[in-house]
């Protein structure tokens, strides 16, 4: 299965309209990446993708990537120094043990907006939106290697 196909056109919207409404109310960055296959260690994979997507390059330092890898059925979710100094510890366990509840029960798409969501409520709480805000990075979901920035 290709990454770019495992969503339908309507979950793909879902998932990035979800990314907007997270982002609406705070300066916080929140990426989607989605591969066939990981063949390193998924953390490994998810940080070496935030770096190289210039996610570690926010102005505060609040990027959070998920990434999921399809074929191991493996995800993580990847939060910059900013939001980690702020999250109470066991965040990101929550939003992973969240999702992993989702993608157990095959609601793939829901398990994904539901920790995009999870992610903005945290993002909204310690980084909310300033007047003078720019979206700086894409709300679009990534695949594989397109050049979408990952």
């Amino acid at each position: 299965m290709k990454a770019s196909t495992f969503f339908t056109p309507d979950q793909q919207e879902a998932i990035i309209r979800a990314i907007g409404e997270a982002e609406h109310a705070t300066s916080g960055e929140i990426r989607v990446h989605v591969e066939t296959s990981c063949k390193v260690n998924v953390l490994d994979e998810a940080a070496w993708l935030f770096r190289k997507a210039g996610m570690d390059k926010t102005a505060d330092r609040n990027g959070v990537l998920i990434y999921l890898a399809l074929k191991e059925r493996r995800f993580a979710i990847i939060g910059d120094t900013g939001i980690n100094a702020v999250v109470p510890p066991g965040f990101w366990d929550t939003i992973r043990d969240h999702m992993q509840q989702r993608f157990t029960e095959g609601l793939f798409a829901e398990g994904l907006t539901e920790g995009v969501l999870m992610a903005g409520e945290k993002l909204k709480e310690h980084f909310p939106r300033e007047k003078n805000d720019v979206n700086e990075l894409s709300d679009n979901i990534s695949f594989d290697n397109e050049e979408t920035g990952v």
